[in-house]
């Protein structure tokens, strides 16, 4: 039994060691409830999302479901963000929400959570009336600090255009140091039903050839709420209204001081800009699946150019990492290409060579030689024969060395394209490995040029490599670690 027991406590203590924690530690914790709402929440939550996280200062999570929610459910978060418009949640799920910010959470209610729960009939997809009229939920109208109304006059907005939204409380910590205006094109709410709390922090003025009221309406607030903060706008119909530049600034300012009670400075705590990587493709077709690899990270942005003249302007001031995908010779890029080509290899910035790519440059030993570690051969050279390939090979990919690009990559089951019989440097450092007779072993690896970070995928064929989680992760480890953000 001694035995027993203690075999449990190291296994117990193991798994106390390896678990990873809830959330990033030192960031705003978030929760967006959506799932419900006659505006397009399938693209406006995940938007809502990016937003907070491109911020560096939040963690996010979603609830597509809230009527399951309980006060252990919310008591994790600092702030709930609401992209909901839809049926009510139940009496344990509303008193939930209501305890959570009396008790000092934040709230931000975004849009069309302006008119939820307020008596009007549901609205389903693409504003169409139903026959359900639920019963008003009056605690929530005075936690948002202003609702729709279909009494006279009626709330609603006029044509969407594009307006000046005006600061009028620039003193706030949500609005001190934003612009004293901003453009934005947006559905303009109009005849809103004010609760006293509210404390209006912008208005913008409702044209009346757009149908407005000739007048200014409220479009950022605040409600104290018990100890807890709100942060009510009405803007966001849409992810094109989200993406105006001050829709962003003033929400994820808005939620920050949702949560804490103040806005760090701009410079305490803002992740760092994206990783700007050229994708460079030619010579070679491929499944558009490929593309997914650059989708659903915000921490990279690629641009895909392809061949003939990419390499013609300097790419040092542009861009942060090289990735090729493309499979040409010099003579494709001629001198101009190969100088800037190398220019921007020396300068130290990041290069990530994928797949059919190792065919680039073959009669150039300065890049096959030094900066690849590595090439396939179209015709044999001296005593090595010329290299072969094969399609749709089952292959077992193991990891063989400790590196930051190897992070969160295990034993990979994969089907790809096998290069046999190509030159790989010794020098290399191999990351990945295979056993399979028409490979050559070394499937991934970093080089031995010093000047650059230079990182050799062989994986990548087509649609099942491209769709593999193990490889999406593989390359973008490799783009991380090129730019210098993974060490």
């Amino acid at each position: 039994m001694r035995i027993l027991l203690t075999l449990l406590a190291a296994i117990t203590g193991l798994a106390a060691q390896t678990t990873l924690p809830l959330f990033r530690p030192g960031a705003i914790r978030a929760l967006i409830l959506s799932g419900r709402n006659n505006h397009d929440w399938r693209t406006t939550t995940p938007e809502l999302r990016r937003i907070l996280l491109e911020t560096g200062r939040f963690d996010v999570r979603v609830i597509e479901e809230p009527m399951g929610i309980t006060s252990d459910t919310l008591a994790a978060y600092q702030v709930v963000i609401l992209d909901y418009n839809g049926p009510r949640w139940g009496a344990a799920a509303e008193r939930a929400l209501e305890n959570f910010v009396r008790s000092g959470g934040g709230l931000v209610p975004v849009h069309a959570a302006s008119y939820a729960f307020v008596g009007l009939p549901v609205l389903g997809d693409n504003h169409v009336r139903t026959s359900i009229v639920e019963p008003p939920w009056p605690e929530y109208a005075e936690m948002i600090g202003g609702h729709f109304s279909l009494d006279p006059p009626r709330t609603g907005h006029g044509q969407r255009h594009t307006f000046r939204v005006r600061i009028v409380d620039r003193e706030h910590p949500a609005t001190r140091g934003l612009p004293e205006s901003f453009l934005t094109n947006d559905e303009l709410y109009h005849n809103m039903r004010m609760k006293p709390q509210a404390k209006v922090l912008a208005v913008a003025f409702d044209d009346p050839k757009y149908g407005g009221t000739g007048k200014d309406e409220p479009i950022l607030w605040t409600v104290q709420y018990g100890k807890g903060r709100v942060f009510h706008t009405v803007l966001g119909h849409d992810v094109a209204a989200m993406q105006e530049p001050g829709f962003r600034l003033s929400f994820a300012r808005g939620a920050e001081w949702a949560a804490r009670g103040e806005v760090a400075p701009e410079s305490a705590s803002a992740a760092p800009s994206p990783v700007r990587v050229l994708v460079v493709t030619g010579g070679h077709s491929y499944d558009p699946t490929f593309y997914r690899v650059f989708e659903g990270d915000e921490r990279i942005r690629a641009v895909i150019f392809p061949h003939p003249n990419v390499f013609q302007r300097d790419l040092r001031k542009n861009w942060d990492v090289l990735v090729l995908y493309d499979s040409v010779q010099e003579e494709h890029i001629g001198e101009t290409g190969k100088a800037n080509l190398r220019a921007f290899v020396e300068s130290g910035r990041g290069l990530v060579v994928l797949h059919h790519a190792l065919v680039d440059y073959l009669g150039w030993k300065w890049w096959t030689d030094e900066v690849v570690g590595g090439k396939y051969l179209l015709k044999p050279e001296g005593e090595l024969p010329a290299s072969s390939y094969r399609h749709d090979v089952e292959l077992e990919v193991e990891p063989v060395a400790k590196h930051p690009v190897l992070a969160g990559i295990t034993r990979m089951h994969i089907w790809d394209e096998t290069y046999k019989n190509m030159w790989i440097s010794p020098k290399n450092l191999v990351l990945l490995k295979t056993d399979h007779p028409t490979s050559d072993g070394p499937v991934a690896w970093i080089s031995p040029y010093e000047k650059a970070r230079v990182v050799v995928i062989q994986l990548g064929h087509d649609a099942k490599a491209h769709l593999h989680p193990g490889w999406q992760r593989l390359v973008r480890n490799a783009i991380l670690w090129a730019a210098g953000r993974m060490n």
